[in-house]
This record gives structure tokens, C-alpha cells and sequence, in this order.
């Protein structure tokens, strides 16, 4: 793969939606800017996410924070059906005070190292139940349909992070990945403004370095550069949207220079710093 690629776009705070295929084409690798919530209601799909894999079951909730790299994988022996919820940053902010806050759950999952929350007992769950009417409400065309159900949406992320404070969840475990690659993924997300040549990895884990990026590459589908660049600039673009010119943001993503960063930014995202700073 020569580059990640952005998909799905939000031109609200908040974007809900409710999809069934019949057949699905095979979605490879790819971020987005905003957080995203997948309920899965049914078929037979994996999600990949930062290198770890999931089997999903009905009913499973899939978090993905904004800049993730994932995936999925979908049987269309069966439909896929799930609900869908793009979320930007400011939506979240919003529910954010000292008594609550809606983003604790992506914080809880974060902490337990994965992105698959799952209901143990269905049947005797309140958060079971708010999506059941959630799911309900995309065949009800009343009076204020689109607002009635963002208001059921944020009586299921109420539920959500209950059931997540009061560990009520399964937080699931991924299938088949390496625990070497998750630790090496987890340290180059935490040291992205540090030095993560091959040649420092492979020191730092204590591996041969022609076998680390020969297993990285088979274990999550791309080479150790690659996903250290991109993952530089990705972030890069968050700081520089919070309104920090690339200038200053260069050096705290790991850049050695200026003038790379800046040509590596434009070509990965189309764009200068100094254009992406525009917009904030």
C-alpha cells in the first residue's frame, strides 16, 4: 500500500445513519478525522484496527477514534447490518463537564487496549435496550424523526459509559495479532515526536531488525516507515488544526526539518501546513 486515504466526511458535529448491504466490497486501510461509533446489528465481519483483529457479534459496539487505521472484511453470504455514528471532537467537548463525559468510554477502551466493547447478558441490560430503540427509530418518520433520535443516541452513549464505569462491558480481546507488534505499535504511537528508525526499534525491543519489519508487515499489512510517517502527520494536522502553525508543529512530530515535513505533509495530504491552518 503506497498511502492511507481519508474516507467519509462530516459537515455537522454529529452524523447518524443506519446501513444494511447485501454485498460489501472490501475496505482497506484508511483513517478518518472525526471519532466513530459502529453498532453491529448482523452478518459475518472483522475489523482491524492499529494492527489488532476482531470477530464481531451482534450487538458489539466498535470504537474507532479519529486517525485510527482500520479496516474490515465482510462474508456477503449474509447482509451487514449496523449503525453508524460520525462524531466530531466538538460534539464530544460539549457533553464534557465536571459530573460527565460522553468521550469517557473511548478513554475506558483505550486504557484496556481495544476497540470491541461487548454486552455480556443482552437481556438484562438497560444499554441493550437503548439501542434496540435506537435501532427502532430509523422506521419512525414522526414529528422531529432526525432529532428524536439524536436524543435516543445520547441516551445510549449515557448507558454506554455507565455500563463502561461500572465495567458492565467486555472489553474484547484482539484475535490473532502478535503481542511483540501491539507493543511496538503502542510505543510508536506514544514516542511519535522521538526518534523510531528501524535500527532504534529494533534495539529498543531487542529484536533483529530484518525480522521486526518483516513480521510488522505481515502482522498488520504495512511497512514500519510507512505507518511511523503517516502517523506523524496525521498528528501533525490535529496540532495544526488546534491552530499551531507547522512551523512549531514539525519538530514536536518527529520531523528533523522543515522543508521534509512540509513536502511530506502536502504530498499525504494535498495541502501546506500553512493551508490547513487557514481553516482553523
Amino acid at each position: 500500500m503506497d498511502q492511507y486515504v481519508k474516507k467519509g466526511y462530516l459537515n455537522s458535529e454529529f452524523r447518524l445513519f443506519h446501513l444494511t448491504d447485501q454485498e460489501t466490497r472490501e475496505v482497506e486501510y484508511h483513517y478518518h478525522d472525526f471519532d466513530k461509533i459502529t453498532i453491529f446489528l448482523k452478518g459475518c465481519v472483522s475489523y482491524f484496527v492499529e494492527g489488532k483483529s476482531y470477530d464481531l457479534k451482534p450487538y458489539d459496539i466498535v470504537l474507532i477514534r479519529h486517525n485510527d487505521l482500520h479496516k474490515l472484511t465482510v462474508d456477503n453470504s449474509t447482509p451487514y447490518d449496523r449503525i453508524i455514528v460520525y462524531i466530531s471532537v466538538n460534539f464530544m467537548k460539549a457533553y464534557q463537564t465536571d459530573s460527565y463525559d460522553l468521550s469517557y468510554c473511548f478513554r475506558k477502551a483505550e486504557e484496556e487496549h481495544s476497540n470491541v466493547l461487548r454486552i455480556p447478558s443482552p437481556e438484562k441490560s438497560s444499554l441493550f435496550r437503548s439501542i434496540t430503540r435506537l435501532e427502532k427509530s430509523f422506521s419512525d418518520d414522526g414529528y422531529a424523526a432526525d432529532l428524536f433520535r439524536q436524543v435516543l443516541f445520547l441516551e445510549f452513549m449515557i448507558h454506554l459509559n455507565r455500563a463502561a464505569q461500572k465495567d458492565r462491558l467486555e472489553f474484547i480481546d484482539t484475535d490473532n495479532c502478535n503481542s511483540k507488534i501491539l507493543d511496538i505499535l503502542q510505543y510508536i504511537n506514544d514516542n511519535l515526536n522521538g526518534k523510531l528508525d528501524i535500527d532504534s526499534l529494533a534495539e529498543h525491543f531487542y529484536i533483529s531488525k530484518y525480522y521486526m519489519m518483516r513480521l510488522f508487515k505481515q502482522e498488520t499489512g504495512y511497512t514500519l516507515g510507512q505507518y511511523t510517517s503517516q502517523k506523524r502527520l496525521l498528528l501533525a494536522k490535529e496540532r495544526i488544526l488546534s491552530g499551531i502553525p507547522g512551523t512549531q508543529v514539525y519538530f514536536d512530530c518527529g520531523f528533523k526539518d522543515y522543508s521534509t515535513f512540509s513536502r511530506a505533509y502536502r504530498k499525504f495530504f494535498g495541502e501546506s501546513p500553512r493551508d490547513t491552518l487557514s481553516l482553523t
